[in-house]
């Protein structure tokens, strides 16, 4: 007897053991280990950086040579478009002597107190004197919810008068803060709109109440599970998941846990409307789904540690983070599920027992015309060629696709972080609260002040520079050693962009003058010299640029892993190769349409840098996740029947079950959207869009026509498509097996072989050489003690 029918027998015969060991668990779970929220950081970018980023380590030289900073990512902002009057302006330039000289108590944080206004005439400025900003330095260690919290009693202590004309806090860093504040308001919403949407698509699709109630249980002990276990592993393991991944991680573990859910229950479905009691209807449908379930949650799992071999931290924390998501949700989805299916029965489909005229195993008409109509020559042609086609069309936008590291910009508009940036834009220029800095090292260079003269000159002539503060701003007599260091050996200049930091566009135009760097310093008269940036958008160029490289580095791991999986599941080489090259063609076009939408139509400068990546990486696992449920169908039924036929009596029988995950899936990540920062309405619409395109396009079109139009081809070198002669009745329409045959209770489980079709043969036969090593440790010694003698009834 195999594994997987040997699971399915003892699983069920312990379905009472299995339901009340998760329900302990949970309990045991919430009442001793801390959530993976609980255990988050301070508000750092949580590894999104990395020590060695060439921005950082310029920052840390600058401020060895000079001995104080420049940069601050703190700031309030002040301003009247009418004019701040003298006895406003004083009073600003006082109230920052008073903390630099004798803080209050609750002040005593800030090291230092730079108030600028607009009307000093050393940066140009479209207004005069209605703008202040007084920028505010801290001490390193100070995290970034501290010096937020200092910021704004500061605005309460100085400018929080009627008359003052305070804006507000801005900068990176309560930016930042302001997004964290954000994504923990609104992560319970978003699981609450996530499991009511979910209930409803699973109510409507199996027109029942317990069928959902079954799904909600099985994702409140997924989810307990994963945030408990993922907190205890992040304080052990000394990790810190960026807060932006987490509702991912939610949205995840919804939507995976529902689809594998739905697998079981449909099977349940059909196997009550074919007359088997609950006990053998659970036996079956778990013997037959859960090692498919099983390939497929890990071949998700294993395309999600693709992720660690990423440069940037938090990726690598991420791909642990979402595998770990995927195998606690696969665990519970093939014991809890199936155990619960046996003790309900058919009180799950209540208010009406399932019959043969519900049954997945007879097919809606009109779907079964347009699968016979794609298996067609001409057809399946047609089909490939056009859907290809506008898939490329699809994907052509994504050359133009510019990716940004927004934190304030990704605000909503009325937020105090955006609308004091926006002031402090309009009464200076966009990148006044985050300038870059440009460090110069060489030995005695500030000895060649011309050349240093001429070096800022060339750097103010370069588009998308709107002022530079450097040399030859200073009196050439006295040096003050704010831009030529007293040591001698080096000068740093700071330059303001004309557009939002950490934008897309000023990324480019660093990057741009950064290429230049060798060729304007030998312009300048200094060759010999060194010259690096430092500054948020600095550091968000650096950050962009791993991020493309890893991209391109773990879609093609992902993509080798998934194919290797696929491989090992259809014993086959072709298949597996033109269903990966389907996957990518569906993903690149995903992202070409969330650019269109975002970058062309919204006028957004470019995307957030890690939602192409994100979005990426998690379409390739699912893409292959959806290929194992649709083409492991046709595989089974090819054993026994021509491939046609086999493609034709599979994808009706296998469609709705894939479109309702996929429905639910995708909405499960479109729900994210309802968290008001733009990035997570990047990632919604590119995970939603992504899974319709995989499910309603690639798998229900494109991948049938294509396995028709290779025909037997696609198994090779494996044998497995040359099935045997067709079984299909008349005109087409696949004669349903007849209703078995009550069997006697000690009987019943020795005999699941005699009651399962050719074609459940044939898939649990190729999935167990895959799921073998994991399902073994599960029944290992149940099999053992019983494999002399059958098993007895329950």
């Amino acid at each position: 007897m195999g594994i997987a029918r040997w699971y399915a027998i003892a699983l069920v015969r312990l379905r009472w053991v299995i339901v009340v060991l998760w329900v302990v668990s949970a309990v045991a779970l919430a009442m001793t280990l801390p959530t993976l929220g609980e255990t988050g950081g301070s508000g750092r970018f949580s590894g999104l950086t990395t020590p060695d980023n060439p921005a950082i380590q310029t920052e840390i030289r600058s401020f060895q040579e000079f001995g104080f900073p420049v940069l601050t990512r703190v700031a309030v902002v002040q301003r009247d478009p009418r004019g701040l009057s003298l006895e406003e302006r004083f009073e600003i330039l006082t109230n920052a002597l008073d903390v630099n000289l004798d803080p209050p108590p609750h002040l005593e944080r800030i090291e230092f107190a730079l108030p600028v206004i607009n009307d000093y005439g050393l940066l140009p400025t479209g207004e005069d004197g209605t703008t202040a900003i007084t920028y505010l330095y801290f001490r390193p260690t100070v995290n970034f919810l501290a010096q937020t919290n200092v910021a704004e009693d500061y605005a309460e202590w100085y400018a929080g008068g009627p008359d003052d004309h305070l804006v507000g806090v801005s900068g990176v860093v309560p930016g930042r803060i302001e997004q964290l504040r954000l994504l923990r308001g609104h992560l319970h919403t978003v699981e609450i709109a996530t499991v009511a949407l979910i209930f409803l698509i699973v109510a409507l699709s199996f027109r029942a109440v317990g069928a959902p109630l079954v799904t909600m249980v099985t994702v409140a002990l997924a989810l307990n599970a994963v945030l408990r276990v993922g907190g205890w592993l992040s304080a052990k393991l000394g990790f810190d998941l960026p807060s932006e991944m987490q509702p991912v991680l939610v949205a995840l573990l919804l939507g995976v846990v529902t689809d594998y859910s739905i697998f079981f229950l449909s099977g349940m479905r059909e196997r009550l409307a074919a007359g088997d009691d609950r006990l053998d209807a659970a036996r079956h449908s778990t013997a037959e789904f859960a090692p498919i379930v099983l390939v497929a949650g890990l071949t998700v799992a294993a395309g999600s540690l693709a992720l660690v071999v990423a440069r940037i931290e938090a990726f690598r924390a991420f791909g642990p983070g979402m595998a770990l998501t995927i195998l606690i949700s696969l665990l519970v989805a093939i014991t809890f599920v199936p155990a619960c299916l046996s003790i309900v029965g058919s009180t799950t489909f209540w208010p009406r027992r399932p019959t043969a005229a519900e049954s997945l195993v007879e097919r809606p008409a009109l779907r079964s015309r347009v699968v016979e109509a794609i298996t067609r020559r001409r057809g399946a042609t047609t089909v490939v060629v056009a859907g290809v086609a506008v898939l490329l069309l699809a994907a052509a936008p994504v050359r133009h696709l510019d990716l940004g590291f927004s934190v304030i910009g990704s605000l909503p508009e009325e937020s105090d972080a955006n609308r004091a940036a926006d002031a402090a834009a309009r009464g200076f220029m966009p990148g006044i609260l985050s300038p870059a800095i440009l460090l110069v090292e060489g030995t005695d260079v500030t000895d060649r002040r011309p050349a240093l003269d001429r070096l800022q000159r060339l750097i103010e002539q370069r588009a998308g520079v709107e002022a530079v503060v450097g040399p030859a701003n200073q009196p050439t007599s006295f040096n003050l050693g704010a831009v030529l260091a007293r040591s001698g050996n080096a000068a740093r200049y700071v330059v303001f962009l004309g557009d939002s930091p950490l934008g897309s566009a000023a990324i480019n135009s660093l990057d741009a003058i950064h290429d230049d760097l060798d060729t304007m310093l030998a312009e300048a008269g200094i060759p010999d010299a060194e010259a690096s940036f430092a500054g948020d958008t600095a550091l968000a160029r650096e950050t962009v640029t791993q991020t493309e490289a890893d991209l391109v580095r773990i879609i093609l791991v992902a993509t080798a892993l998934g194919f290797l999986l696929l491989v090992l599941f259809l014993r086959a080489l072709v298949a597996p190769l033109y269903l990966m090259i389907v996957n990518l063609l569906a993903v690149t076009a995903t992202l070409g349409l969330t650019t269109f939408v975002f970058q062309t139509l919204g006028g957004q400068g470019g995307l957030t840098f890690y939602v192409p990546f994100a979005a990426a990486v998690l379409l390739v696992a699912l893409g292959a996740d959806y290929s194992i449920f649709g083409v492991g169908y046709i595989w089974a039924e090819a054993r026994d029947r021509p491939l046609v036929d086999a493609i034709r009596v599979a994808v009706p029988r296998s469609t709705r079950a894939i479109n309702v995950a996929g429905i639910t899936l995708a909405l499960s990540f479109a729900v994210l959207a309802v968290v008001p920062l733009s990035p997570f309405r990047e990632f919604a619409f590119a995970m939603a869009l992504g899974i319709l395109i995989d499910v309603f396009v690639v798998r229900s079109f494109i991948v049938p026509s294509l396995v028709s139009l290779v025909g037997t081809a696609s198994g090779w070198p494996g044998r497995s498509l040359r099935g045997g002669p067709g079984k299909l009745a008349a005109g087409g329409q696949w004669t349903p097996r007849p209703a078995l045959p009550a069997a006697p209770a000690s009987a019943q489980a020795s005999t699941i072989v005699a009651e399962t079709s050719p074609a459940q043969h044939g898939a649990r036969a190729r999935v167990e050489n895959v799921a073998a090593s994991v399902v073994a440790l599960l029944v290992l010694g149940r099999a053992l003690r019983r494999r002399r003698r059958p098993p007895e009834g329950d």
